[in-house]
């Protein structure tokens, strides 16, 4: 590792501190509560305090630049910026102090913003606030201590978790530009739920002919290492230097050998299906030797260990051993087995869950036979689907009036509050092919039509032409006709026409939001990151890092972020890849230097602190009976500081001196 001063440490010798303080209006964020110019002269009677000012928006190039100058004008050798959040402006300040001739850690910035204005609504009252926490960051600033940033090298290979087009599309950036990636998906193939799809809106393109050749590519691409029907268990190390472990679930079909031509599976005893089709929704069967789809990727067989016969009893005729012939591709006795892969940076790419419309019992699901998913339709309306692309109910027979249900849990309190963003347009898509295909009276019943998209606004038009009928209202309950046939009654208040309106219809679909993945909680655990409330995994900021967590070198993309359509999807892949890219590029990452340290002569080894690091950081010495913590991995969160029972273990940057000034400093009053 070499050692980074930031452009020199020339406070060191300058006697008594010079601190420059400077006070944000942020527009209007701060200004219009705070009263700047008041903090700002207040600043200058503070002790150590040579030069304060107030300046519209310090984080701007002309804001940066009056810190440079000031530092060189006035042998300044500290900086308190009071502005907005540390996590957005902390490191463009730390860069003007350092471009200025000061080690970057002789800087200490003030939330103003958040802790102050924005929370506050009396201007009195809030200036009083800003003016003590200036003055606990100037008491504070003037203990700091020089700090080094260390660099650690970045292995070049790439880690992309989740299969579906997030992951195809970031695996191929990555790949196309000369790093090779790991992809590893836990189901038996690639392609996710767009697999699923007939058409994409607005356009009705062909799903599978948009996907299939980024499948195929995947599978060819000589920087692309593909891992399906398998997990990442364990992941270890930091940015840069990632160690991950890999489980790779047995097919009992050797991969290197099946050529896909599913003969097997024509050969097997079983002549009709017996179990669920997990491809089609449980609304067609297969036998316990199967392709996932004809379009899978990679095109091998996979043996279900539950379903089959030779598993079962030991006693089966082993026709599709006897039908690969020389080619020997089955193998019963396959254990799981385990890869293990060093990476510089890993995205995940895990993608979604279709909300269980049986949480809302009053629309019928599980209960009438024709209320379906709308991803059910989407596989009945689908040349390769259960039923060939015929849309036929499950008596077989033809419907001639469908609803369809808009914001199946979503934007409810009871299931989930936010707006799943794609069941509109793909409700419209689903009314427009049912239409198609049936001929059918089409109802879509809809809180709010949102078709904010490129061409979408056309897209309805253009379904409205059609004559599907377009309901503004909540339906309250699906419920069997008076007459006792198949047919449901739809009950909704229209809106528009200001009337409790009953529709009987013979077919319902019910368009479901979208929800993070079951495991979701498990995943962000083992990748160390964080989860939204919603459970999706939570970006390090919305708007200016959307793809980055706060665990540096993992990225995220496509739906397992939120809830997004195909292009988002695809925008956000390659975002993620970009991020990568720039990341691997470097060769290096810089180390924040806020870690722990041990004082070796105080340590009583008690052990606390090793089982307390949720980095794994900290070790124990055997021979020497004391803590070691590696400066690499530890992330500086203080964990181990507030537990240790002998004082024995430091943290940069919030020494007890350091910490002891501020509060002081923020509790006194001048």
């Amino acid at each position: 590792m070499s050692a980074d001063h930031g452009n020199g440490d020339r406070a060191l010798d300058q006697g008594p501190p010079k601190i420059g303080v400077y006070v944000c209006h942020c527009g209007t964020n701060i200004a219009g509560v705070v009263d700047v110019e008041r903090v700002a002269k207040y600043a200058a009677t503070l002790p150590g305090v040579a030069l304060s000012r107030d300046y519209k928006y310090m984080c701007s190039d002309p804001g940066q630049e009056l810190i440079k100058q000031d530092i060189e004008e006035h042998a300044l050798n500290r900086i308190v910026v009071a502005s907005c959040s540390p996590c957005l402006h902390e490191k463009t300040f730390r860069n003007a102090t350092s471009e200025g001739g000061l080690n970057p850690f002789f800087f200490q910035m003030v939330n103003i913003r958040e802790h102050d204005s924005w929370v506050h609504s009396d201007r009195e009252e809030a200036t009083a606030k800003a003016e003590d926490l200036v003055r606990a960051a100037v008491a504070r600033v003037a203990r700091h201590k020089p700090l080094e940033r260390r660099r650690v090298p970045v292995n070049p290979n790439a880690l992309v978790v989740g299969g579906g087009i997030a992951g195809i599309q970031a695996a191929l950036t990555l790949a196309n530009a000369g790093k090779h990636v790991y992809l590893v998906e836990r189901e038996p193939s690639i392609g996710g739920h767009m697999a699923k799809f007939d058409k994409t809106f607005p356009t009705l393109d062909c799903a599978a002919c948009i996907l299939t050749p980024k499948m195929t590519e995947v599978k060819s691409h000589p920087n692309i290492t593909l891992w399906t029907y398998s997990e990442v268990t364990t992941v270890e190390g930091y940015v840069g230097n990632y160690h991950v472990t890999v489980k790779r679930k047995p097919r009992y079909v050797i991969e290197d050998l099946c050529v896909g031509c599913a003969e097997c599976v024509e050969a097997c005893i079983y002549k009709k299906g017996k179990y669920s089709d997990d491809f089609n929704l449980g609304l067609s069967k297969r036998k316990p030797i199967y392709l996932p789809f004809p379009q899978a990727v990679p095109p091998v067989v996979v043996i279900d260990r539950g379903a089959c016969v030779e598993f079962k009893t030991g006693k089966c005729a082993k026709t599709c051993v006897e039908v690969c012939g020389e080619r020997e591709a089955i193998d019963f006795e396959q254990v799981e087995s385990v890869e293990t892969v060093d990476v510089g940076a890993i995205i995940l790419a895990t993608g979604f869950k279709t909300f269980n419309p049986r949480r809302t019992p009053h629309y019928g699901y599980g209960v009438y036979p024709n209320v379906y998913t709308s991803l059910e339709v989407e596989r009945l309306v689908n040349s390769s689907g259960p039923t060939n692309g015929e849309v036929l109910m499950r008596d077989g027979s033809k419907p001639e009036s469908i609803g369809i249900i808009h914001c199946v849990g979503s934007r409810n309190a009871n299931t989930n509050a936010y707006c799943s963003r794609v069941c509109c347009m793909y409700s419209l898509k689903l009314a427009h092919l049912l239409h198609e295909k049936t001929d059918a009276e089409i109802y879509e019943f809809y809180i709010d039509m949102r078709t904010p998209g490129k061409g979408f606004e056309e897209f309805y038009n253009r379904v409205a032409e059609e004559g599907v009928h377009l309901i503004r209202g909540k339906v309250a309950s699906v419920s069997p006709t008076e007459d006792g046939d198949e047919k449901v009654a739809l009950h909704v208040e229209d809106t528009l026409a200001g009337m409790v309106r009953k529709i009987p219809v013979d077919m319902v679909v019910l368009a479901v939001g979208l929800e993070a993945q079951e495991d979701a909680e498990e995943v962000r655990r083992r990748f160390n990151i964080t989860c939204s409330s919603e459970g999706f995994f939570l970006e390090r900021h919305p708007k200016l890092a959307p793809v980055s967590t706060f665990t540096d070198g993992v990225f995220v993309a496509g739906c397992c972020q939120s809830p997004k359509d195909i292009p988002d999807t695809v925008a956000q892949a390659g975002a993620a890849a970009a991020e990568t890219l720039a990341l691997i590029d470097a060769g290096h990452v810089e180390l924040e230097p806020n870690t722990a340290f041990v004082t070796e002569e105080e340590c009583s080894g008690c052990k606390t602190c090793v089982a307390l690091c949720p980095y794994s950081a900290i070790s124990f010495d055997e021979e020497k009976k004391v803590a070691e913590i590696n400066e690499v991995l530890c992330k500086g969160c203080g964990v181990c500081v507030a537990a240790c029972p002998s004082a024995s273990i430091t943290q940069n940057l919030f020494e007890d001196e350091e910490i002891f000034e501020e509060i002081e400093g923020v509790l006194s009053h001048a």
